[in-house]
């Protein structure tokens, strides 16, 4: 698979070419032109409030080598999968995440323009998955992707439910995260479903998760931690304070997630149990329907463009 992204530095503005993956149009991955500028982002990019802020950026320094290490993980065993539908997900699957990582790649380099650093964050965090690489085996890295790709669902399923949520965010970042809300929850299955193909161990799948889930979270902390520092805001208490209640306080906007993540140690569990079919086709056409928000924005592959 080959993936490539034009960023001008100046601008910081991304358009992406997609893998040459050919999926069912459940999954198709989008090309999107943002433009996450200086002029276009602001540097407090949600709420205006510097802790909201680093929190998300250390979310997205995390995607760009976290979406190509989902990508090496399902595609270790395609071609173990027989079944021609989870076959063609599997193809969405990649187009979609290998966009992602390129559009938080652009997304990163601009936030490192303004002076957050990201670029460390960024090789820290692939150096740790590289690590992961040589020392864990395959189906390991599998059930880690499963895991993480379970966060992604309902975090992002959230974004799509909670406009007072999204309206903190400015209108560029804004639509980053619907889009990628969209598919996330679009490809939600997946690795979930290569993973029962090839082992379907609950015990491996439910194991992986508490250590994963500690190290996530050490990680983010971490990270924002090191932005704060960065921008003088690190012992700004009150503000902190506010930002870690409003994320991890009772109702926070990530402490409303734990039911649904705890429904990962169930035994029957599937991704299809939260249901976002009518969620979806809300967004789809909002974003890209007709008149959809994101419609302008999409850059079309060459063979449409030449019809």
């Amino acid at each position: 698979m080959s993936a490539m992204t034009t960023i001008a530095p100046t601008t910081a503005k991304v358009a992406t070419k997609a893998p040459a993956a050919k999926a069912q149009a459940k999954i198709p991955p989008r090309r999107i032109d943002f433009n996450f500028s200086a002029e276009n982002v602001p540097r407090y990019y949600v709420g205006n409030d510097p802790f909201l802020t680093t929190f998300v950026t250390a979310l997205s320094s995390l995607f760009p080598e976290g979406e190509f290490f989902f990508v090496e993980a399902v595609r270790h065993y395609r071609d173990r999968i027989t079944d021609p539908a989870l076959k063609a997900d599997v193809s969405g699957f990649i187009g979609q995440e290998a966009l992602h990582s390129l559009a938080h790649k652009a997304f990163n380099d601009a936030a490192t323009v303004q002076g957050f650093q990201v670029d460390k964050l960024d090789r820290d965090i692939g150096n740790l998955l590289r690590l992961v690489k040589r020392v864990a085996p395959p189906i390991f890295q599998l059930a880690v992707t499963a895991g993480l790709e379970h966060y992604t669902a309902i975090f992002t399923e959230m974004l799509l439910k909670r406009e007072d949520v999204m309206e903190l965010f400015s209108p560029e970042i804004r639509n980053l995260y619907l889009w990628h809300s969209v598919e996330e929850n679009e490809h939600k299955n997946v690795a979930f479903d290569v993973y029962q193909t090839v082992s379907g161990s609950y015990f491996l799948r439910a194991g992986v998760m508490i250590p994963t889930t500690v190290i996530f979270f050490a990680v983010i902390f971490g990270f924002q931690a090191r932005l704060l520092a960065k921008d003088g805001q690190l012992l700004n208490v009150r503000q902190n304070i506010k930002g870690l209640n409003y994320i991890f306080g009772f109702k926070g906007v990530f402490s409303t997630l734990l039911p649904k993540y705890l429904d990962w140690f169930k035994p029957n569990f599937h991704p299809s149990h939260h249901d976002t079919d009518a969620l979806l086709e809300r967004w789809r056409e909002t974003l890209f329907g007709e008149n959809g928000s994101l419609t302008s924005k999409m850059i079309k592959p060459k063979s449409q463009k030449a019809s």
